[in-house]
């Protein structure tokens, strides 16, 4: 079962179990991935790393929406948001810890030292080679921010 179609499973339960918060973040899920599936010349079917990759981006505008309502003192729409970010957590695969990123970005530090590249201006030959290895298991800021600590450090 793909997993749009797992989403859209989903959302059909939720609906039937008047649960209003799952099938409005569902559906909200599931307009953007036919909003991309339509971008382009031609509609295509996205494939389910693509799909994935377009949870992850609502995902994260959910985490900056409730970080902006928290800032502006609308607790409830901080909370609501924070919900539908978990919801749709659940359709990702688990996040690195923070350990297991660490232990990513120092293998690949040393791989860029050992090709000569040392210091803050190794940042972009570091972000080379972790991005393809945590694509998908790690948010890019907390990545950057690993990296300049190793780097720095």
């Amino acid at each position: 079962m793909s997993l749009k179609s797992k989403l859209q499973e989903d959302l059909n339960v939720s609906i039937k179990a008047r649960d209003e918060l799952r099938s409005s973040t569902l559906r909200m899920t599931l307009a953007a991935i036919q909003k991309e599936e339509v971008a382009g010349k031609e509609k295509r079917e996205l494939s389910d790393d693509e799909v994935q990759k377009v949870i992850t981006r609502e995902g994260k505008k959910r985490r900056e929406a409730a970080e902006a309502f928290e800032k502006g003192g609308r607790a409830e729409s901080a909370e609501r948001e924070k919900a539908e970010g978990e919801i749709l957590a659940e359709y990702l695969p688990k996040q690195l810890g923070d350990d297991e990123l660490k232990a990513i970005v120092a293998q690949a530090v040393e791989e860029a030292k050992a090709a000569g590249a040392e210091g803050p201006r190794a940042m972009g030959q570091v972000m080379k080679i972790v991005n393809p290895k945590v694509a998908g298991l790690a948010e890019g800021g907390r990545v950057a921010a690993v990296v300049k600590q190793l780097l720095a450090g």
